[in-house]
């Protein structure tokens, strides 16, 4: 019993702590520009052909 008394006070001690901290807080959030990709030269084609109906490859 003795020591979920001290793991208690432990555990009381840690939220004190914890709460004492004020949360950080931000007046403006800057999110920086992203890098534009080169567009590639000629678009990715499927090399299989699927059927609406049945889902399996065409011959």
């Amino acid at each position: 019993m003795q020591d979920a008394d001290d793991l208690t006070c432990l555990l009381r001690a840690w939220r004190e702590d914890i709460e004492s901290v004020p949360f950080p807080t931000f007046a403006e959030l800057l999110i920086p520009a992203q890098k534009r990709r080169s567009a590639p030269d000629r678009t990715a084609t499927a090399s299989v052909q699927v059927t609406k109906t049945t889902g399996w490859r065409d011959r």
